[in-house]
């Protein structure tokens, strides 16, 4: 976050559009309502211009508006790329899945190509790197594979945008995640990187990879944008500090909770969801600290899908709880540096989440100075970092390959280990079958799982028909079948044994 304390000449405020945004909107808001600039320039989508304008009025504020054409012109094809044999120099397939940047480049390299990467969860020094390489005319990487995130902050060489997909996971104002075509102004920012001016493609290209999304992204382009209705909003630390006053017992969560509850906010604003917040506070409730450090902590930026770092948040809040400082040999430790190469995709992931995990010592720095203070080693070291990630997604085909190789041999594995124990059910179920068929019984026991041939499990896999879970579960609902059958004919044999032993002495 920007500080709003600190007087500047000038500011500028990219992506002004973000202030809509349903999670983040806030800090938009707070930039441009906050910042003690003498002037504060604005960039992004003209659909921001109406409602900062009045949002801007209300405060006294001149407002100035500028509007830029495209330098360069852009065109949509009447031809989708169908398959990837039909790439050209200056592709970029704009994916919205990890998976699907995964599968994508393991293609192209099967072709003979050579691919850049650039996602979201990558440090900006790889990104960089990457996109160095793509746009270098002397590298032999000519295409890209990308997410959105090459909508923001990179200047690419690109001649054709290819959309892999137009369906995109997002979240909702409630915090639920949605699978929803991309919105016009997203698709707008992504096809806007085709033929930037800087660039030798003089003219952008668009297209989709599949031929029944090319109608849908024409329809896409071509509605009107709608304009921002109202900017994001989030409780500030003094405003949750004097609502603690009444509710002294309460968790810094459920203070949140009864706040946005209470809340009434005009036509221009709106609350942005607190899920993350309240994650964070759940998180490191019982830690005692502050109720303004503990705010602080909680609207640190992390990833809380990445088990490390939210781990590192709770330790980061522990040894602040104790007033001891987090030095640089203290976080070396944590991490436990030397880190080695990455070896396959889970390496490369769990990389990323140690360079986020750094990110976060920095951000906090900034905030606690005193408990953080080795901001500039750190920095180093996450420089160290990035390289190392570099290293891991310029070899990134390599990486999924084995990835592949992996999962393929945990597959079988786990076939082997299933046939190996369903091994003695399937001799006494053929023996029965025998049994039944030579007595003339016109019936018999349905055979297990794993009743067929040796590839069975492996190929019902393969073909997409049975998950490994799933035959997991299977063999898991067989030996339990197995056992509790057993179990019955062990306590009937016992039971007729007993009774033989009590009828003995009787007959002598």
């Amino acid at each position: 976050m920007c500080s709003v304390t600190t007087p500047y000449e000038v500011a500028v405020i990219d992506e002004i559009q973000m202030i809509k945004d349903p999670a983040r909107g806030w800090a938009w808001t707070r930039a441009l309502l906050g910042l003690c600039a003498e002037e504060v320039h604005l960039c992004g989508e003209a659909a921001a211009i109406d409602l900062v304008t009045e949002l801007l009025y209300m405060t006294g504020e001149e407002v100035k508006v500028r509007n830029y054409k495209r330098l360069t012109p852009i065109c949509v094809l009447d031809q989708a790329l169908e398959s990837l044999d039909n790439l050209r120099p200056g592709d970029c397939i704009v994916c919205f899945s990890k998976n699907d940047i995964y599968s994508v480049s393991r293609q192209i390299e099967i072709r003979g190509l050579e691919s850049a990467v650039i996602y979201g969860s990558l440090p900006p020094g790889t990104k960089l790197a990457q996109a160095k390489k793509f746009n270098d005319p002397e590298d032999p990487c000519k295409i890209l594979v990308a997410t959105d995130a090459i909508g923001m902050g990179l200047n690419l060489s690109i001649r054709r945008i290819i959309f892999y997909s137009l369906i995109k996971p997002s979240i909702n104002e409630k915090g639920e995640r949605e699978l929803e075509p991309i919105t016009t102004s997203q698709a707008l920012q992504i096809a806007g990187r085709a033929g930037r001016f800087s660039s030798k493609y003089k003219e952008g290209e668009v297209t989709t990879m599949n031929r029944e999304d090319l109608r849908l992204l024409k329809e896409i382009l071509n509605r009107p944008v709608d304009p921002i209705r109202a900017a994001g909003l989030h409780p500030t630390a003094e405003q949750i500090e004097m609502f603690a006053y009444h509710l002294p017992d309460t968790t810094l969560s459920n203070l949140i909770d009864i706040f946005v509850d209470f809340s009434q906010v005009d036509g221009h604003y709106f609350v942005c969801n607190m899920d993350d917040f309240k994650f964070s506070a759940e998180l490191i409730q019982h830690i005692p600290l502050s109720l303004r450090v503990r705010y602080v902590f909680c609207t640190a930026p992390i990833n809380k899908k990445q088990p490390f770092v939210c781990s590192s948040l709770l330790q980061f809040a522990r040894q602040y709880s104790r007033n001891e400082p987090l030095t640089f040999a203290w976080l070396r430790r944590y991490i436990k540096w030397p880190l080695l190469p990455p070896k396959n995709i889970k390496d490369l992931m769990d990389l990323e989440a140690v360079h986020d995990v750094l990110d976060l010592y920095l951000w906090l720095s900034y905030r606690f100075i005193d408990m953080f203070p080795d901001a500039s080693l750190v920095r180093d070291l996450q420089k160290e970092l990035d390289g190392i990630i570099q290293d891991g997604v310029h070899n990134i085909t390599k990486l999924i390959k084995i990835s592949e190789t992996q999962k393929l041999l945990n597959l079988e594995n786990l076939s082997a280990e299933s046939r190996s124990r369903l091994q003695g059910p399937l001799k006494s179920q053929a023996r029965r079958t025998r049994m039944a068929k030579t007595s003339g019984s016109r019936a018999a026991e349905p055979s297990g799982p794993g009743a067929a041939e040796n590839s069975l499990a492996s190929r019902l896999v393969q073909q997409g028909l049975l998950t490994a879970d799933m035959l997991k579960q299977l063999e898991k609902e067989w030996l339990t079948h197995r056992t509790e059958r057993d179990k019955e004919r062990t306590e009937s044999g016992a039971y007729s044994k007993g009774s033989r032993r009590k009828k003995g002495p009787d007959s002598d």
